[in-house]
């Protein structure tokens, strides 16, 4: 543990919060991966000489879900996998968000999303000659279904103040579609707000949701090209800058840029001290 020389401040006794977990992987030939679910509404009360866990939820693989993000008392679920055509389930995966449905022939539902957490994601085309898999669902607005022009676009995110600056977080990850022996204008899905992945046409990769932003990765319209991953969440705390630094910060985890790094960021948001979780689980105190 590290720590800090405590000073006469007296602790917070309570500190308002940001929490979003991992956003899920797209799917191979698939929909896109929902984003991890958001929480940061409100504060939560702390103790000092108390230590409260923080995780920051690491993004799904390809056909994987992402992973749970806490700090203390708050938990926010991981973001579901887009459904996979192939060796997998056709419909997306339950999260934070639900991931979108595989680029398949036959039918298939978004995963649900956990409320107020995160949206459902988007059904696919289904049975037509050119399908389109559905978009992971983002934490403000539910993936789009898919069509036989296009895979479904990802969910929007939810933006948050709690840095000083408004940052969109948690957006759905875009479809890929298949397109078939006859000849078509299609398009892939897109990944909510720029920081879900996209999806992509045919044999194209797809891409990752943007690091940091609990965002799902775009879903590939065959087996062949690269699957978009999920991006790691985030965890944030702020309160204000009249009472004392965290004494300690487990050095498993990545504050403000630095491994096991305590001291407070009060430049970004006036009046406030802002604690950055960007990897990494452990344990923090006053």
């Amino acid at each position: 543990m590290l720590l800090a020389a405590g000073g006469s401040a007296a602790a917070p006794t309570s500190v308002d919060y940001l929490v979003v977990a991992g956003g899920g992987g797209g799917g191979t030939q698939g929909g896109g991966g929902g984003a991890g679910g958001f929480r940061g509404s409100a504060s939560v009360s702390v103790i000092a000489g108390t230590s409260y866990t923080v995780t920051v939820g690491g993004g799904g693989a390809a056909n994987t879900a992402g992973n749970d993000s806490v700090f203390s008392t708050i938990t926010s679920l991981a973001g579901g996998n887009g459904g996979r055509a192939s060796g997998g389930s056709i419909n997306g995966a339950n999260g934070g968000s639900g991931g979108g449905a595989a680029v398949s022939a036959t039918s298939g539902t978004g995963g649900t999303g956990q409320s107020p957490q995160g949206t459902a994601g988007g059904a696919n085309a289904g049975n037509v000659a050119r399908y389109g898999g559905g978009g992971g669902g983002g934490s403000a607005t539910g993936g789009a279904a898919g069509s036989s022009s296009g895979g479904g676009n990802g969910g929007t995110a939810t933006s948050s103040s709690i840095t000083g600056t408004s940052t969109v977080y948690a957006a759905g990850g875009g479809a890929g579609i298949f397109t078939g022996a006859v000849p078509a204008v299609v398009t892939a899905g897109t990944g909510g707000n720029s920081i879900g992945g996209n999806g992509s046409i045919g044999n194209a990769n797809a891409t990752d949701g943007v690091i940091n932003t609990g965002s799902g990765g775009g879903g590939t319209g065959t087996n062949v090209g690269t699957v978009g991953v999920g991006s790691s969440g985030i965890v944030v705390i702020a309160y204000s800058s009249s009472l004392k630094d965290l004494a300690s910060v487990s050095a498993g985890l990545t504050c403000n840029g630095s491994t096991g790094n305590n001291v407070s960021d009060t430049t970004s948001r006036p009046g406030f001290k802002v604690y950055k979780f960007t990897a990494g689980t452990g344990t923090i105190s006053w």
